[in-house]
């Protein structure tokens, strides 16, 4: 039996590289899924960055004559190399100059405290006690973050608050009107990493002062996340 071209056991030695890591992706998710977050993401990083060398690798290829003759095979067995150079892509993309902070308030001075989360959190769990360098972060980072005010009553608001809660998708795990305090969890879409909210609400001459603090339960950077979701709380309130 003759033996296969070099040329092409090398472009079927990619096509089998590149299903691997195909594979590896949906594993990646379900170990993260399963709580075993660290494990998912060291499958996760390697697959998305292998995708990516690979298609690369496959671009050079087309690129040498004598490999002509076989590009429509290349581009076939790479379309399995494209959903993780996609998401590798789109991830660094989205990164942005984001600080290596995880725990994010409207006020920075006297951040809401949470009653419940602590119990909920689990082993390995970021801590909920805001170091004064992740203040100063913050401030640098996210000025716009500010406490927000409402001339709603603050049962009114209390009731409001709650209603934007479910609308965003957050599951309520504890309501206490008369200290005004609700707190929730958000869990994200692919990964289901859960973040903690707390929801402060006081009153003064005014009106009803409206705070939010958002805490990622795992991870150094939160790449935005917490930031975005206190925006988008404050934009529907």
């Amino acid at each position: 039996m003759p033996q296969a071209k070099p040329s092409s056991t090398l472009v079927n030695w990619l096509g089998y590289f590149a299903i691997t890591l195909l594979l590896v992706l949906p594993l990646s998710v379900l170990t993260v899924r399963a709580g075993a977050w660290q494990q998912g993401l060291l499958l996760f990083a390697p697959s998305c960055l292998g995708s990516l060398l690979l298609l690369a690798l496959a671009g050079l290829l087309l690129l040498i004559p004598k490999y002509a003759d076989m590009r429509k095979g290349i581009g076939m067995r790479m379309l399995a190399a494209l959903p993780g150079s996609v998401l590798l892509v789109s991830l660094m993309a989205g990164r942005g100059d984001y600080p290596p902070i995880h725990d994010i308030t409207t006020d920075t001075e006297d951040p809401p405290r949470f009653v419940t989360a602590e119990e909920r959190r689990g082993e390995g769990s970021n801590p909920l006690d805001i170091k004064a360098d992740a203040i100063a972060a913050q401030r640098e980072a996210y000025p716009d973050l500010q406490t927000l005010m409402t001339d709603k009553s603050i049962d009114d608001a209390f009731d409001h608050a709650l209603a934007v809660a479910a609308a965003q998708g957050w599951e309520v795990i504890h309501q206490d009107r008369n200290a005004g305090i609700i707190e929730a969890v958000d869990t994200t879409a692919v990964m289901a990493f859960k973040d903690d909210v707390v929801i402060r609400l006081r009153t003064n001459a005014d009106g009803t002062l409206v705070d939010i603090r958002s805490v990622s339960r795992v991870g150094v950077s939160d790449l935005g996340a917490n930031a975005a979701r206190i925006r988008a709380f404050q934009q529907a309130f």
